[in-house]
């Protein structure tokens, strides 16, 4: 953890983790967070938190209050001073609460895999003797469908909830991204863009391809051993209308602008993280359904 290695990448859409009754959240939703710094490699565990809330509005008793948990395992490599991979494996456990009752569902999701390429890095001194340091990445990857889909989008009578209840996309997806960085003296900035290209899984069902735009601020400093690093920004997410048989799905598709702030503590070898994100501007299933809160923990440790 001798080197400081800013990246920072954020909502992929990986996998169907977060679903609410009717907006077409399933495997739209994933905030990754701030990689901890590490000089070769890492491997960590995660926990990540999100809460939704749905009231239809022709009828005010029908709603559901959705509380999605996942448990990850994830890693990271730098190959050289050039290439970095990436392994997210996560495990969900889900909850929703609705006028119908409680019920629950869980498994391993879809494992994703990414390589960073970076364009260039610089360092340089500014006028008030302070470090100036700035990197250029893009990256890809691919989502794979190893978490389970298991309704007939086609049937009738499966409903949209049906849909994003399922632990998996049952597809296979490409993932892109571009960020750029820059560090003056202890002060530093992230800006990160992402785009998900979902395909089709074999009952014709598409998710909605996702844009994600962020900006993220951040101040790191040592304290008796110990590296903190706050950090606070903004974020813009985007998904595409949901497709069935190339047809749109009513009630899929949304934006949302949301506030992100955090703090990672790092020690040794060890890494510790937590982050909050919290909307303030949305818009999902015609405003019936509201994206209310979303928290993330990890511990990490360089090897």
């Amino acid at each position: 953890m001798k080197k400081f290695l800013f990246i920072f990448i954020v909502s992929i859409s990986f996998s169907g983790a977060y679903a609410c009754s009717i907006c077409g959240c399933g495997g739209s939703n994933f905030y990754m967070g701030l990689l901890p710094n590490f000089n070769n490699k890492f491997i960590g565990i995660r926990y990540h938190y999100a809460q939704f809330h749905t009231q239809l509005a022709n009828d005010l008793t029908q709603f559901s209050n959705n509380y999605y948990n996942t448990m990850e395992v994830w890693g990271g490599w730098n190959i050289n001073k050039k290439w970095q991979v990436l392994a997210f494996v996560p495990y969900y456990y889900n909850k929703q609460a609705d006028d119908d009752g409680i019920s629950y569902k869980s498994g391993l999701g879809d494992i994703t895999l990414m390589a960073n390429y970076q364009l260039f890095h610089s360092k340089s001194m500014n006028k008030a003797n302070k470090n100036v340091e700035q990197e250029f990445w893009i990256g890809g990857g691919v989502k794979l469908p190893t978490g389970p889909f298991k309704v007939n989008p086609n049937d009738s009578s499966t409903t949209l909830a049906d849909i994003n209840a399922q632990i998996g996309t049952g597809s296979t997806d490409f993932l892109l991204n571009a960020q750029y960085n820059v560090r003056i003296g202890f002060f530093g900035v992230s800006n990160s863009l992402n785009y998900k290209i979902s395909t089709n899984n074999s009952a014709q069902y598409k998710f909605g391809n996702k844009l994600t735009a962020n900006s993220i601020a951040f101040y790191r400093f040592r304290t008796k051993g110990i590296a903190i690093m706050p950090n606070a920004g903004i974020m813009y997410e985007h998904t595409d209308m949901n497709l069935l048989n190339k047809s749109k799905v009513q009630y899929t598709g949304s934006y949302a602008v949301s506030a992100l702030a955090g703090v990672e503590f790092s020690f040794n070898k060890i890494a510790v993280g937590i982050s909050v994100q919290a909307p303030f501007a949305e818009e999902f299933a015609s405003g019936q359904t509201k994206f209310q809160f979303s928290g993330l923990a990890h511990i990490s440790f360089a090897l």
